[in-house]
């Protein structure tokens, strides 16, 4: 099993490494690129996009690989159609991703592909049919509440990312994390599933492979495509496993808390029509503005998401719950601290 598992995600590496190559190409010459004009942006000049399409080409291909030479794909729950729909979902991503990329579409429009993909792996059969209650027991879900779930769970954890997606590698970085525990998850005793480990191992191998391109100083960005990608890949993973969402929501805690203070911020000073405007507001982006490197938030989130993320390998939901209420008070104290400093700097 663990040469299997290495054999696909070293495969998944190297078509991931050469594709971004290629893609960084294609993005320079045909100029689409990322201009630091934009106040959120730290790049001082022109930066290729469109880098997702060398992850998810990567994928695709190790995963038709997989279910052409092999079936321990389908070795357990998840069938062919399933993966035509995870296929689908992130072919749907790139396309609107491009298209974004090229002709920096409003917020109203570029919702419309993370909407289409998660409304296609929906119709493609893929749902949780139970959810762990941390006080005991498990909650068993009718079709109709389970649909609900995924669409909404598939477009938090996407645009998750999109916004964590502020500094070379970040979002890239924190995601491999979440691939790397729904692999180890997959792999232990109480849940052993090959078909998810093989699967979380393609996908770690594939982020990894652009992530040596992406690093700081990175070459190319994932683009706005790839920034829901990797995204939609984490929580996929998650609900295909047997709904393992405690495990991508405690990985992905930090960022995903940091969102939600910052769309309620935006929400309160602008309405609606604000939440989605980009400012230098993230936690990420408060680091940076205090001195640290990219590379030394980068390598903090990596930790924070590692720590937690282990964490769900040796705790029970009950646990998990409470860390990820633990977690939720830090990131509340961390924004009162911040907001405190913004405050006294506007005074002065």
């Amino acid at each position: 099993m663990m040469s299997l598992l290495i054999s696909f995600g070293v495969t998944a590496f190297i078509i991931a490494f050469f594709a971004t190559v290629f893609v960084r190409f294609v993005a320079t010459k045909w100029h689409i690129v990322d201009h630091p004009h934009h106040p959120k942006n730290v790049h001082t000049h022109p930066i290729p996009r469109l880098g997702g399409i060398g992850i998810y080409l990567a994928v695709a291909v190790a995963v038709i690989g997989s279910l052409l030479s092999s079936k321990w794909l389908i070795s357990g729950e998840i069938q062919y159609l399933q993966y035509i729909g995870f296929l689908l979902g992130g072919l749907i991503l790139m396309i609107g991703g491009y298209i974004d990329d090229r002709f920096d579409l409003p917020p109203q429009f570029a919702i419309i592909a993370p909407l289409l993909a998660s409304a296609t792996v929906i119709l493609c059969g893929v749902n949780i049919e139970k959810l762990t209650n941390p006080f005991g027991g498990v909650v068993y879900l009718h079709i109709w509440q389970s649909n609900i779930i995924v669409f909404l769970w598939l477009m938090v954890v996407m645009y998750t990312t999109k916004f964590l997606d502020g500094l070379d590698g970040l979002a890239t970085s924190v995601t491999s994390i979440g691939s790397l525990m729904v692999l180890l998850l997959a792999l232990t005793v109480a849940y052993f599933q090959p078909d998810v480990a093989l699967l979380a191992a393609i996908v770690l191998g594939a982020q990894l492979g652009f992530l040596f391109w992406n690093f700081h100083p990175a070459s190319i960005f994932l683009g706005e495509g790839g920034s829901t990608l990797v995204g939609y890949l984490v929580g996929m993973l998650a609900v295909i496993s047997g709904g393992k969402l405690a495990t991508a929501l405690l990985v992905l805690g930090v960022p995903l808390l940091d969102v939600l203070w910052i769309m309620l911020r935006r929400f309160r000073t602008g309405g609606l029509k604000q939440i989605f405007v980009g400012d230098r507001k993230h936690l990420h982006h408060r680091l940076f503005d205090r001195g640290w490197s990219q590379t030394q938030i980068v390598l903090f989130y990596v930790f924070i998401a590692g720590l937690f993320g282990v964490s769900t390998l040796f705790f029970q939901s009950k646990e998990k719950a409470i860390i990820l209420m633990l977690l939720a008070g830090l990131m509340f104290v961390a924004a009162a601290f911040f907001v405190k400093k913004e405050k006294r700097t506007v005074s002065r």
